[in-house]
């Protein structure tokens, strides 16, 4: 299993140990998480193979990016020969397409597509020749699928294996209270979590969120882009928005998802979320936009309100609804704890994912 630069640690790490449950030896390949502890193997060894020298720098070091540009190629060469014994090779992320394109591992090699590309241009062609080099690939719902189909040459390569949900933060052993000043708030809160990017619609949900009184709507997470004109807009609400401007580690999750009373995903685009995956696993009332497979989990679950895509309007509406009427809070709540024991379940991706794999590997 393969994250070179350690995108996605709950989701690689979590996978590995479904698959080591299952029976399968898995490695996890990856470099060291900057931000924070990270899940320990369980069932599973893990090689920190890649930007051994840049993961001494702080994330906020200068030096940092300098130096994994630097490490990448000879990173890349180290894992064709460290999985040239192994049956398979699942890559999560190429942190260098263009370039990687040329240094992958040996065959049979598994991509999951966490995000397949909708534009074209020279980014698309780049990703169209790492998929043609490719034995499978994994979306994680059917419109991501059905888009990787249109790109490939042989569409039967292309397998939809659903995200899992993150039910293991819901018993983290060295879980940590929210801060004081959240832990005082005594109304309803709304929360907004993860990565703050322009796709997440925040700037939308601060829209919709304009004329709400005696409700708090949290926005948490690392700032992936200025705030200054998120902050103009949570100034004109009438209720309180609070940033958390930072990136939240594993055992302060639980903390903010058990308060919350309602989880909002405002994204205008998106393929799946580990976001909506940690709230389902935390049973949360949830709304999100209906883009990528997050309508897929409403249809299939039933555990989430769908929005059309920046309708702050509609966005308010769905939002004033729930936050009105504990019943249908409570009915999604139910419905996301259904799905975190059935079909989104890691024991149940783990069997999907190996019915890939053994389409590739004899025996």
């Amino acid at each position: 299993m393969v994250d070179p630069p350690a995108f996605t640690p709950p989701y690689d790490r979590a996978l590995c140990a479904a698959l080591a449950r299952a029976g399968a030896e898995v490695e996890l390949v990856t470099t060291r998480f900057p931000y924070g502890p990270v899940t320990p193997p369980d069932g599973y060894a893990v090689d920190e193979l890649f930007y051994r020298q840049a993961a001494r720098l702080g994330p906020q070091s200068r030096a940092r990016r300098v130096v994994r540009i630097a490490e990448h190629v000879p990173g890349m060469l180290r894992l064709r020969a460290h999985a040239a014994n192994a049956d398979l090779v699942h890559l999560q992320w190429l942190a260098a397409p263009a370039v990687d394109r040329f240094l992958l591992p040996p065959r049979p090699r598994v991509l999951t597509v966490h995000d397949p590309p909708a534009s074209g241009g020279r980014a698309l062609e780049v990703q169209r020749a790492v998929f043609d080099r490719m034995d499978a690939l994994i979306a994680h719902s059917e419109a991501g699928a059905t888009r990787l189909r249109e790109l490939v040459a042989d569409p039967r390569r292309v397998h939809r294996v659903p995200h899992g949900v993150f039910e293991h933060l819901r018993h983290h052993p060295a879980e940590l209270p929210l801060p004081p000043e959240l832990a005082a708030v005594e109304g309803p809160v709304v929360l907004c979590f993860g990565l703050v990017r322009p796709y997440k619609g925040i700037d939308v949900l601060l829209e919709a969120f304009r004329e709400f009184e005696g409700v708090e709507l949290w926005i948490v997470g690392m700032p992936r882009m200025p705030l200054d004109a998120l902050e103009e807009l949570a100034a004109r609400c009438r209720a309180t928005v609070r940033f958390v401007p930072r990136f939240i580690t594993d055992p302060e999750i639980p903390a903010y998802f058990s308060r919350a009373d309602l989880v909002v995903l405002p994204y205008r685009a998106i393929e799946q979320s580990g976001v909506l995956y940690t709230a389902l696993a935390f049973g949360s009332p949830i709304v999100a936009s209906d883009v990528g497979g997050f309508g897929e989990v409403a249809a299939e679950t039933g555990a989430l309100r769908v929005v059309p895509p920046g309708d702050a309007p509609a966005l308010a509406r769905a939002l004033a609804e729930l936050l009105a009427d504990a019943d249908e809070r409570d009915a999604l709540a139910a419905a996301a704890a259904g799905a975190a024991g059935g079909i989104y379940s890691w024991d149940a991706i783990a069997q999907r994912t190996l019915d890939v794999y053994r389409t590739l590997v004899p025996g």
